[in-house]
C-alpha cells in the first residue's frame, strides 16, 4: 500500500504502470477467491484504493501540468 505523498514523487507514466501492475494482482486474487485459495478477500479492496489513488494523483498532475501550459501561454 502507498501513500498519496509517495505516489506523488512519481512520474505520470509510472503511476500508468503501477495501474497496470495493480489491475493484474486484482485479477490473480479473483481468481484465487474463486479457487478458494486467497488467503485475504480484504486485500481486493485494498488494492482497488491503491489503483484509485494512483489514478487520482495521475489526474492531478496532468491538470497540474495543463494549467501550468495555459499560464504560459
Amino acid at each position: 500500500m502507498s501513500t498519496a505523498n509517495e505516489l506523488r514523487q512519481l512520474k505520470v507514466e509510472e503511476l500508468r504502470a503501477r495501474v497496470g501492475e495493480l489491475k493484474q494482482q486484482i485479477f490473480d486474487m479473483k481468481s484465487k477467491h474463486n479457487t478458494g485459495v486467497l488467503d485475504s478477500t480484504a486485500d481486493l479492496s485494498k488494492t482497488k484504493r491503491d489503483i484509485a489513488r494512483c489514478l487520482t494523483v495521475a489526474r492531478e498532475k496532468e491538470l497540474a501540468a495543463a494549467k501550468a501550459g495555459k499560464a504560459k501561454e
